[in-house]
């Protein structure tokens, strides 16, 4: 069982845009010829924030897509949020808030020896990296940049450093990377 951030980001290093917008992420590639597909068939339980979840309603499940679909995960989800937000019927969606390492006990428990996803955003992502609960990182790199936005993990990771474990070309779009967090941390 591994805790993995697994998130798409441009060339300079964001996941969003400052509105959380993705759109620069979908004209460049296609998704089944990525990792995601194998990634995601090891994965128990994951955990996003409030901007990803909201991201979710307005583009994917909620009434204002474009083409709403269904909840896609069957696994339990937890959101992280200080206010309310809408529940999508019939997922298994827990709302929680403060320090993740209950959070990340219940959700070990809840895969059941699979992994555990952090989704995004880079701070939530971060905050199990500050907790020591962060094993990998499996990053996306799109062949774009955006010049602002909402950081891929806005922290100061130094010594040591990540450990590199594979790299691989995803048609002309992107580069997929996955890193080992080291167990002992530094600055």
């Amino acid at each position: 069982m591994k805790t993995q951030y697994f998130t798409a980001t441009t060339l300079d290093g964001f996941i969003a845009d400052h509105d959380d917008s993705l759109d620069w992420l979908f004209p460049l590639g296609d998704i089944s010829e990525t990792s995601y597909p194998s990634f995601i068939r090891e994965v128990g339980a994951l955990a996003m924030g409030s901007a990803t979840y909201q991201w979710m309603l307005r583009h994917v499940v909620g009434p204002e897509a474009d083409h709403a679909q269904p909840w896609p995960y069957d696994l339990p989800a937890w959101v992280f949020t200080s206010r309310e937000l809408p529940v999508v019927a019939g997922a298994d969606i827990r709302f929680v808030r403060g320090d993740v390492r209950p959070v990340h006990e219940a959700m070990v428990r809840a895969a059941g020896g699979k992994n555990v996803w952090i989704v995004g955003g880079g701070d939530l992502a971060g905050q199990f990296y500050d907790q020591g609960l962060l094993d990998e990182i499996h990053v996306q790199i799109g062949s774009v940049t955006l010049g602002a936005g909402k950081p891929l993990l806005p922290r100061r990771i130094t010594s040591p450093p990540l450990r590199l474990v594979t790299v691989r070309a995803v048609g002309t779009g992107f580069a997929e990377l996955k890193y080992e967090v080291p167990l002992e941390r530094g600055g």
